[in-house]
């Protein structure tokens, strides 16, 4: 193939996270609540979980991220000329995470903004930062998924609490100059289902008040049954047709790199594509639920380890409060 006749693509140059000192075990836990290490082992996988100190806000781990995949890129923070952050836990109202995370860096004058799409704003903002490059718009892109849940979780509330953990991961974004890239992508959403996963008051349709505050409504409520079944069914349709777009079989797969939820549904998306677990990345056990940064942190693990080579097939798949879904296949 000739290069002029080669497919634009869009590439991750560099992978990093940053993962909070503080480590909350199952152990831990049952010392706040009615539970135990089995019960919540069993049904989610989870052993521990990371936790942002007082002093640590979102922006302040995806400052910390960004730094270690700017540093293992070897690229310098006026390379980029574009940040994005998806987080479910931002800073502030207003301005956007980005925006202080901008600050943090020192990127002088580099367009920045958020991306809220639950669990599935990383790969939200790669769909968007591809499109972004490829239209000239941006030329290289700095994407961050960072959150600290531990602030809006309901400490209360064994089935929730026992989740979700804080961390921030990122990659870096440019036009690829050869194979490897983003292939295809897949997203969707319906937001009639948003009431089965949100954090109700706070916004303008439920104003903070002492009630609001004494009823816990700044916390994450979660119907947890019938977020599982949605999110098994839209993550193996998502993964499906990612590949479908790509013109990709499940036995082209390489690597699964799914949100890390839970155990039951990352087991339920690789045996949708008949994905042996060896070919299932999963980390769930170290982190919990991370949301946004589940998947870079996932990607940065397995470069550091070795573990992609040049030509893999990985197909990044997620879901997550809107609801949204959406997956990725990517050449390596």
């Amino acid at each position: 193939m000739r290069k002029s006749d080669r497919p634009r693509r869009v590439k991750i140059s560099a992978t990093g996270f940053y993962a909070p000192e503080e480590i909350l075990t199952n152990a831990d836990l049952e010392e706040i609540v009615d539970t135990t290490d089995e019960w919540i082992v069993t049904r989610t996988g989870i052993r521990e979980r990371h936790i942002a100190s007082e002093e640590e806000a979102t922006s302040d781990l995806c400052v910390k991220a960004a730094r270690a995949t700017l540093r293992n890129g070897g690229f310098a923070i006026k390379d980029i000329d574009l940040i994005i952050v998806a987080t479910a836990s931002p800073d502030t109202v207003f301005p956007s995470t980005a925006c202080w995370v901008q600050q943090g860096l020192g990127a002088d004058h580099v367009a920045a903004f958020d991306v809220s799409a639950g669990c599935t704003g990383f790969l939200y903002g790669m769909i968007v930062a591809e499109g972004l490059i490829l239209s000239g718009a941006s030329n290289r892109v700095l994407l961050i998924g960072g959150e600290v849940l531990s602030r809006i979780t309901n400490w209360n509330d064994r089935s929730t609490c026992v989740l979700f953990g804080d961390a921030a991961g990122a990659v870096v974004l440019e036009e690829s100059h050869g194979e490897s890239g983003m292939l295809s992508h897949y997203w969707k959403a319906d937001g009639s289902l948003g009431h089965l996963l949100y954090v109700p008051a706070g916004g303008t349709r439920m104003p903070a008040s002492e009630e609001t505050v004494a009823e816990n409504l700044h916390t994450i409520q979660m119907k947890g049954n019938e977020v599982f079944k949605h999110a098994v069914k839209r993550m193996g349709e998502a993964a499906v047709e990612a590949l479908k777009r790509a013109g990709l079989k499940r036995e082209d797969v390489r690597w699964l790199i799914p949100h890390q939820a839970n155990t039951r549904i990352i087991e339920a998306t690789g045996e949708r594509l008949h994905l042996p677990a060896d070919r299932v990345y999963v980390n769930i056990q170290k982190y919990g639920n991370v949301s946004v940064a589940s998947i870079p942190i996932s990607l940065h693990e397995l470069a550091e380890a070795g573990k992609l080579k040049k030509g893999d097939i990985v197909l990044m798949d997620a879901f997550g409060a809107g609801f949204t879904w959406a997956a990725v296949a990517y050449r390596w």
